[in-house]
């Protein structure tokens, strides 16, 4: 019987192919996955649109007469690196919210979000400056970005709604350093630092899709895909200069496989608590998570935005078969 990957971390710098991976995925049939990439039917997660919300917000609060809580500017970095340990923490809220088939219903999806935020960001020490806006401008605030979250929060539940059984998780992220940074990165920029904020839930589970581009290849492919009202487009969105250089000029991807003690692995190594003789005591725990690189570095995956018909049957072979290649690496690794 085919194996089925429980959890797949996709990762990669932006615009390196990882949305396009899942569209690709998209179009092959519940036979193709079980067989050639050891995926059931996938459910989906992503930090993205909380970015994309992160924005939105700071944007209508400069409107409101308000400071930017989360960017140094609509176009610059957070003010505060820790926001990396927020997407995190948002990612693990989700997880569980997924696993454990938790449908939210409430009166105002904004209100909702706004305090999702803030527990997530207090985790990391941020504070929760959402609960700090004044009552009538957070009022205001709900109102101009509650159509905006209710379609989010509806998609959320009705993912969460989904039975599991024979399912694939995939969790989506990018992270990096700066353009020249040395290895390894100081967190909390990197991947190092994601995995050791992620869940033991998550880490678990999970194996790791790396798409593998340059970091000069994946600046072209974010100016490429950019389109002026793409922001909220998970395919088109475009990631601002000052953050493709200083967030994601390099990653430590290489440099986790290449540390790790166990070949094609990330090692993810920290203190947890455990119950022993009646005491919570902390106790060191490890995790070598199987990895595989989808090489992208000659652009397997651009052609995967265009309409179905429009693909060539070259492009579509040399990309099922990386694909193919990569997803049975992971599952004769994983657990």
């Amino acid at each position: 019987m085919t194996k089925l990957l429980d959890t797949v971390l996709l990762l990669a710098l932006p615009a390196s192919g990882k949305s396009e991976v899942r569209r690709f995925m998209e179009h092959l049939t519940p036979a193709q996955c079980r067989k050639d990439m050891h995926m059931g039917p996938t459910l989906q997660l992503d930090d993205y649109p909380y970015v994309h919300f992160m924005h939105r917000i700071d944007d209508e609060l400069e409107k409101l007469g308000l400071d930017f809580i989360f960017y140094k500017g609509a176009t610059r970095p957070f003010k505060d690196g820790m926001e990396w340990g927020t997407l995190v923490e948002l990612l693990n809220m989700d997880y569980e919210d997924l696993n454990s088939s938790t449908v939210i219903k409430v009166p105002s999806a904004s209100q909702w979000l706004f305090e999702r935020l803030d527990t997530a960001r207090s985790k990391f020490g941020l504070g929760r400056q959402l609960g700090k806006v004044p009552w009538d401008k957070r009022i205001k605030l709900g109102e101009i970005l509650e159509h905006e979250v209710a379609e989010f929060l509806d998609e959320k539940n009705r993912t969460a709604a989904t039975d599991k059984t024979g399912k694939t998780i995939v969790i989506e992220l990018a992270r990096g350093g700066a353009n020249g940074a040395m290895m390894p990165l100081t967190p909390p920029q990197g991947y190092q630092f994601a995995f050791d904020t992620f869940s033991e839930h998550i880490l678990n589970r999970s194996a790791i899709l790396y798409v593998w581009v340059t970091p000069d290849e994946s600046r072209r492919k974010n100016y490429e895909r950019a389109k002026p009202d793409g922001q909220s487009s998970i395919l088109h969105h475009g990631v601002p200069l000052e953050v493709m250089l200083g967030e994601y000029g390099c990653d430590d991807m290489a440099y986790l496989i290449e540390t790790s003690d166990k070949p094609d692995t990330v090692k993810v190594e920290r203190f947890v608590p455990v119950k022993k003789s009646g005491k919570m005591v902390y106790v060191t725990k490890k995790w070598n998570i199987p990895v595989a690189r989808l090489d992208n570095r000659k652009d397997l995956t651009t052609f995967i935005r265009k309409e179905k018909k429009d693909w060539k049957d070259a492009e579509y072979k040399a990309m099922y078969s990386a694909l193919s290649k990569a997803m049975t690496t992971l599952a004769d690794k994983a657990k």
